[in-house]
């Protein structure tokens, strides 16, 4: 600005010397041409009136030039601060318009600072006219927009990046075969490229590696499935164990839809062992159980709760216990003797007599009877009962100690004790054994089940599966 006042009175000056010459131009008069005439030599007065004049003529200009600077000046003066006041006025309005359109987020926005610093350095109210606020303003707002969710998509981008990369880091951290691991950091690459490339934040939240790693952690579980070195393999979910085939056991992944499902089954190899129980004959089938039958092993855990301990196993072998294998025979015999001896005797005496002295007639009579009776009775009667016990138990141990004649006789008897007890029962519709007679079973089970097993083994039940 200090500038273009310069410009400006040294313009004024100009157009100032410029009137002063030609107001010197009209004061003098044009001298009349003086007719030819010889020369003479000036005097030395002349040339001073000559010299004085020209001086007051300059004093004179330069007085009407002083004049006339200080009247354009005056003019400029007013004009300026006229000019100054309005220019003053239309940076107060146009400040006022900025603080009008930058509010909310844009209150204390750099553009707002450097706005009003342009209007405040505007030179004119024409300068300050094409400074458009509202225009300013909605390109800030908008520019401030983009960069809102330019900051939120990258935000988005790394938020998803590191979920994916922490939801590879479980997969990536087994001992994958070397296949899977390939396809599992060619689709974890995959999906970080997917993320870079978004233009949304939309795009982004669409981006799910869970689909991927459901198919990867499948192919793992099958890949430990065809690795294990048993014929059948457990899966373990939580609490609940279940034992299949290899081909049962992918098939029952195969229908897993949700990962985190997935992720609860462990695979382990199904090592089959043996464990011997004593059961109530009632817990156990009924004792009705052959070598080689299919089980499942449940446990009464309370009153109201049955729980499955074993999903798989076998029987071994059943046997009775001592109390279940004993043979009673009871044997009486009864003798009764009567005796009886009757003996009577009777007899029988009479007498009469009669006379008559002096004319009297005198009678006399005497009857006597005497009878014996005898009788005598007798019974005896004898009778005896006998029991006989035998402990299936203890000839077994006779045959061991090779004290039992015919000992092939009778193992061959004893062989099909049991089984004759269970078909008599089956036939006749009678049950000869106590249900609470307690047996041996052996039962063969993986071995990931005894644990359970022998934690519940006085609350035990043995099904058979059929079909």
């Amino acid at each position: 600005m200090a500038e273009d006042i310069e410009e400006k009175i040294r313009r004024l000056r100009e157009l100032g010397r410029v009137s002063v010459e030609e107001k010197e131009e009209k004061a003098i008069p044009a001298a009349p041409v003086p007719r030819a005439s010889p020369p003479r030599k000036p005097s030395r007065l002349g040339r001073l009136r000559e010299r004085e004049r020209r001086k007051r003529i300059i004093i004179g200009a330069s007085v009407i030039a002083v004049i006339l600077i200080a009247v354009v000046i005056g003019i400029y003066t007013t004009y300026q601060n006229r000019a100054s006041k309005q220019l003053q006025e239309a940076k107060l309005a146009k400040i006022r318009e900025v603080n009008q359109y930058f509010t909310g987020e844009l209150e204390n926005d750099t553009m707002k600072t450097q706005l009003i610093n342009q209007i405040n350095q505007a030179k004119s109210i024409e300068e300050l006219e094409k400074i458009n606020v509202k225009a300013i303003a909605e390109q800030r707002k908008a520019q401030l927009e983009q960069e809102r969710l330019q900051k939120e998509l990258q935000q988005a981008k790394s938020t998803k990046l590191s979920q994916i990369e922490q939801s590879f880091e479980l997969l990536l951290s087994q001992p994958l075969p070397e296949e899977i691991k390939s396809e599992a950091i060619q689709t974890l690459n995959q999906l970080k490229d997917k993320v870079n490339s978004a233009k949304t934040e939309d795009e982004v939240s669409l981006i799910d590696p869970n689909p991927y790693l459901l198919e990867l952690w499948r192919k793992y579980y099958y890949y430990l499935i065809d690795t294990t070195p048993t014929q059948k393999v457990i899966l373990k979910k939580g609490a609940e164990k279940s034992i299949y085939t290899k081909a049962e056991a992918k098939y029952m992944l195969s229908k897993v839809t949700y990962l985190t499902e997935l992720l609860q089954y462990t695979v382990e190899k199904a090592e089959m062992v043996q464990v011997a129980l004593v059961l109530p004959r009632e817990n156990v089938n009924g004792a009705f159980l052959s070598s080689g039958d299919k089980i499942k092993i449940f446990a009464q855990i309370n009153s109201t709760t049955v729980q499955k301990i074993a999903d798989e196993g076998y029987v071994n072998m059943v046997l009775f216990l001592t109390d279940s294998g004993v043979i009673a025979v009871s044997e009486s015999q009864q003798e009764t003797k009567d005796i009886a001896t009757s003996s009577e005797t009777s007899y029988s005496d009479q007498y009469s007599e009669s006379y008559a002295p002096g004319g009297q007639s005198i009678s006399y009579q005497q009857n006597k009877d005497e009878s014996h009776s005898t009788t005598q009775s007798s019974s005896q009667t004898i009778s005896a009962s006998y029991t006989y016990n035998v402990a299936l138990n203890e000839i077994l141990k006779a045959i061991a100690a090779n004290k039992i004649a015919a000992a092939d006789e009778v193992k061959e008897q004893l062989a099909r004790y049991k089984w004759k007890v269970l078909d008599l029962e089956q036939s006749t519709g009678l049950l000869a054994t106590e249900p609470t007679a307690e047996v041996l079973v052996i039962v063969e089970v993986p071995a990931e089940f005894v644990e359970d097993i022998l934690k519940y083994r006085n609350a035990i039940y043995i099904t058979k599966i059929v079909g």
